[in-house]
């Protein structure tokens, strides 16, 4: 399997819910982190973002000519 697509297959979500619970946690508080990290439709856009930025991360190495 390519490793783009076994990117694009990967699930972001855990990861996401990891960032908003301790990313946004910290710097907002506890409370706040927990919150967005129980709400689906926040942890979807995050989730989303998470994969555009590998992708995009990919796509540089490619055209770099950086190993992948």
């Amino acid at each position: 399997m390519k490793r783009a697509t076994r990117f694009a297959q990967m699930n972001w979500a855990p990861i996401a819910r990891i960032l908003l619970r301790y990313g946004v946690g910290f710097i907002a508080g506890r409370q706040v982190g927990e919150t967005l990290s129980l709400d689906a439709d926040v942890v979807m856009i995050v989730s989303i973002g998470i994969g555009c930025v590998i992708e995009g991360a990919y796509v540089l190495a490619k055209r770099r000519g950086w190993a992948t």
